[in-house]
């Protein structure tokens, strides 16, 4: 399924189910969000999103504990929550990574974690995405919108 067509099934599960969802975006830069807006209707159903790309965004707007290192599952988990408070969303994503071409915190590029919560149910994925700076970014925006959707089709299934 292309990206375009799983933010499409995002947004008819969206419109159909009644969620509101948010996206917190640092190693992606606004990727995610800029997908999910592309969608129909996305306005009924699309809270926003924040590009976290600066550590210090991250503890000061989304509430990921101070001095935690932000490629972490601590950290995704915080970021998800953040966006869902911050913009009363009740399906949310997040991402952070090394995206290269070096080391960050001790990391290799392309480690990426993914969080996403449904309703209070939160997944995390740690991912070793190999590329350039670009294919990492692609894959993380790709394998995000991928869980965001099985995620919510869980959620879904359970209603």
């Amino acid at each position: 399924m292309t990206l375009t067509n799983v933010a499409t099934q995002i947004s008819e599960l969206a419109t159909h189910h009644g969620f509101t969802v948010a996206v917190a975006e640092s190693l992606t830069g606004g990727k995610i969000t800029s997908r999910l807006s592309a969608a129909p209707d996305s306005s009924r159903w699309l809270a926003g999103g924040i590009v976290c790309y600066e550590t210090r965004i991250k503890y000061e707007v989304l509430g990921v504990p101070e001095g935690t290192p932000v490629i972490t599952e601590a950290a995704v988990n915080a970021m998800v929550t953040g966006i869902a408070d911050l913009m009363t969303a009740d399906a949310t994503v997040a991402v952070s990574g090394a995206g290269g071409p070096s080391d960050q915190e001790g990391k290799p590029p392309g480690t990426t974690w993914i969080a996403v919560m449904v309703r209070d149910a939160i997944h995390t994925e740690l991912h070793h995405f190999r590329g350039e700076p670009e294919e990492i970014l692609h894959a993380t925006e790709e394998h995000a919108l991928h869980l965001l959707y099985n995620k919510l089709v869980e959620a879904c299934s359970t209603i």
